[in-house]
């Protein structure tokens, strides 16, 4: 055991009682290097974090170019940065007129975090409309409306009036009412085991959020940047939400997150009290300067395409005993087994075959696959043979 291993293990609060444990010296493009000399193909990107790969050129030459400018120097919203400025201005370009306003923040959690009380300020309700086995983080708003109770129940009471209904299910159009504030979902359910909303169902549940003057926030924090195949899950679905929540894959590594919705709804920030919304460090100077260059770069390159040949080589070559379903969209997909002592096996073998998989939060017999969207088509078809082999050996 190195020392820093030995630290990593004492010091470092753990999250489970089983981490994977590699111990990184250097990540370039689809790979992870270990101080082994071991080599990783990331077939999940740091959890849909990497698009574009680990330090992409771009990325990083906008990182060096900011670190001799400034780094932190005030409060979020007080003083004019050019890398908070000319991002959300290339960001919300690529967004329809409803979404001109985007508010920084450090990552996923928070950036819902302040869609909750967006959505509470400006109607002036409190209910929130959730769907079961949904996730949208681990703080405690963002926990309030995440569907699964086993991560629920060691924090009650959470936020009251809360109500989760199944994802896909009509009957959520009677739940939504005068007094929803907003209902909050995620357009491919991410950890609840890539589960992609239905067509209509989701027009549905804007004409009913329109009526009744609830808000409709979409959680892209994973689907979003050509992840789901458009730039945004949204742009598919033909439905826009009144609040869009992003972070992972808009930082290029870097970490940042964001809401984003209209000035008037926005305004209610500004007033009863003032400062209803503050951070210390979102929107980064650094963050926005590689999540600035992490986007020209993703809007440069033909990602559409490239997310439409990951969804169709895995719906093409991962067939065959021990699997019930591929599903997902663009590079979102998740590989459903048998059960969990298969998953688990395929996961394992294929780790020690140099490929990063890992599985969902809410589930653990479907295997989640989301590489950086820029691998190579021989490495990805390379990649899911060893694990359809992994599949059929242990099937």
């Amino acid at each position: 055991m190195t020392q820093d291993s030995d630290s990593f293990y004492r010091h470092i609060a753990q999250t489970s009682d089983a981490p994977m444990g590699l111990e990184i010296d250097y990540a370039e493009g689809c790979h992870i290097h270990t101080k082994d000399g071991k080599s990783y193909l990331d077939l999940i990107s740091g959890i849909a974090v990497s698009s574009l790969g680990h330090r992409h050129p771009a990325v990083i030459a906008a990182i060096k170019k900011q670190l001799d400018k400034h780094l932190h120097v005030m409060v979020y919203g007080e003083y004019i940065q050019e890398p908070q400025s000319r991002f959300a201005k290339l960001l919300t370009d690529q967004l329809p007129d409803s979404l001109d306003r985007v508010y920084f923040v450090n990552s996923g959690t928070e950036a819902n975090e302040g869609a909750l009380k967006l959505a509470k300020k400006y109607t002036g309700r409190s209910k929130f409309v959730a769907f079961k086995n949904s996730y949208h983080g681990d703080t405690h708003g963002s926990l309030s409306v995440t569907g699964r109770d086993v991560y629920r129940d060691p924090y009650k009471p959470l936020l009251p009036d809360v109500h989760f209904i199944d994802f896909n299910d009509p009957a959520v159009l009677s739940e939504i009412d005068t007094e929803t504030a907003a209902v909050i979902m995620e357009p491919i359910q991410g950890e609840g085991g890539v589960i992609p909303a239905d067509k209509e169902w989701l027009k549905q549940v804007r004409k009913k959020c329109n009526e009744t003057g609830a808000l409709l926030i979409f959680d892209e924090i994973q689907t979003g940047f050509y992840r789901a195949g458009s730039l945004f899950a949204f742009q598919y679905y033909d439905v826009v939400p009144d609040i869009l929540s992003l972070a992972k894959a808009m930082g290029g590594g870097m970490p940042i997150g964001a809401f984003v919705s209209s000035t008037e709804i926005f305004e209610e920030f500004k007033h009863n009290p003032p400062l209803n919304h503050v951070t210390t460090f979102g929107g980064h100077p650094v963050c926005c300067a590689a999540a600035h260059a992490n986007l020209e770069a993703l809007l440069s390159g033909d990602f559409v395409s490239k997310a439409e040949q990951i969804e169709k080589s895995a719906r093409t070559m991962l067939k065959g005993d021990g699997i019930v379903e591929v599903r997902g969209r663009g590079g979102m997909i998740g590989l459903q087994l048998r059960d969990s002592d298969l998953t688990q096996k395929v996961v394992e073998a294929c780790f020690k075959k140099g490929i990063i998989l890992g599985w969902t939060l809410h589930s653990n017999s479907l295997i989640r696959i989301a590489p950086p969207l820029i691998i190579e088509q021989e490495l990805l078809e390379e990649s899911l043979r060893m694990i359809q082999s992994a599949v059929q050996r242990f099937a």
